[in-house]
């Protein structure tokens, strides 16, 4: 007979459907809301603590098991315009890790195990968190390697912002996503972290990290005299934010790989635009062929 501990059975469960859901964003390169993945990792590990309690049998039906995982998925990553790519991606990691274990079990492993459509093991709590450890660093590790974004793959471009005589250049992604315009010319806009464009401003009229949080009140003290026409505000829409504003300013010049794309709208990101560093700004995969 296989006894089953409650706290086990949940911390198990909750840990690994944790490292399935951040495992999903990084591959789809969504931004990692840890609050969220941790309360659908908890909605989980409760799910797989209820099939086993007396008169809730009922839950193993399938159905059930279905509704669970969309329940999680939207406690995880509800508002998200990629949705059910991370979906997807989060049966197919499931779909995998479960194989793994299956496969484990077959060779005469007796750590982990998958019954019932849920993990339990027989090893006492400290190994089972120690084990966890283990395998969220691995998990870190292959995907920061895999969802690392290369100059190579035509991902990332050298960008040259150019403001007057001063000049900064930046390391940015190419992101089908940023599909911010000018209202005025229509063309597409820059975003760029703020701290990182500071080069682009006289200490008078560069913005501080005070007026990207606070772009209106940022508008007035910095918009006067002939910097007037250079800032503007810029409406934009994100996961999270229904009407939101950014600082703007509107750059010179703008050389993409040494390539002049003419003058360019950039807004100044009071966030980094990169999880990892490995980029400053973002624009769309128009901007390289627009003059």
């Amino acid at each position: 007979m296989t006894v089953i501990y409650v706290d086990t059975l949940f911390l198990l469960n909750a840990l690994v459907d944790y490292l399935l859901l951040l495992a999903s964003a990084r591959l789809a390169g969504e931004p990692l809301r840890r609050v969220r993945f941790a309360l659908g990792a908890a909605l989980g590990g409760l799910y797989a603590v209820a099939i086993f309690l007396p008169g809730l049998g009922f839950l193993a039906h399938p159905l059930c098991r279905l509704a669970s995982a969309a329940l999680m998925l939207l406690v995880s990553y509800g508002g998200s315009q990629r949705l059910l790519r991370q979906g997807v991606l989060f049966v197919a990691l499931t779909c995998a890790f479960g194989g793994g274990v299956v496969a484990i079990g077959l060779l005469g492993g007796t750590g982990l195990t998958l019954g019932g459509g849920v993990f339990y093991s027989a090893l006492d709590l400290k190994t089972v968190l120690l084990s966890a450890a283990v395998c969220y660093g691995v998990i870190t590790l292959v995907f920061q390697r895999l969802g690392r974004h290369s100059a190579a793959s035509g991902e990332l471009v050298r960008a040259r912002l150019r403001l007057g005589e001063r000049s900064v250049e930046l390391t940015a992604l190419v992101d089908t996503g940023n599909t911010l315009t000018d209202p005025a010319s229509g063309r597409p806009v820059i975003v760029a972290e703020g701290e990182r464009a500071a080069p682009l401003f006289p200490r008078e009229h560069r913005p501080e990290p005070t007026d990207l949080r606070d772009p209106t009140a940022a508008l007035t003290r910095l918009g006067t005299g002939a910097w007037r026409s250079r800032f503007r505000l810029l409406p934009y829409r994100s996961v999270g934010v229904d009407r939101g504003l950014l600082l703007a300013v509107r750059a010179d010049g703008l050389e993409l790989e040494g390539r002049a794309r003419g003058p360019v709208l950039v807004a100044l990101s009071p966030t980094p635009v990169s999880d990892g560093g490995g980029y400053q700004a973002l624009i769309g995969p128009m901007d390289e062929r627009r003059g």
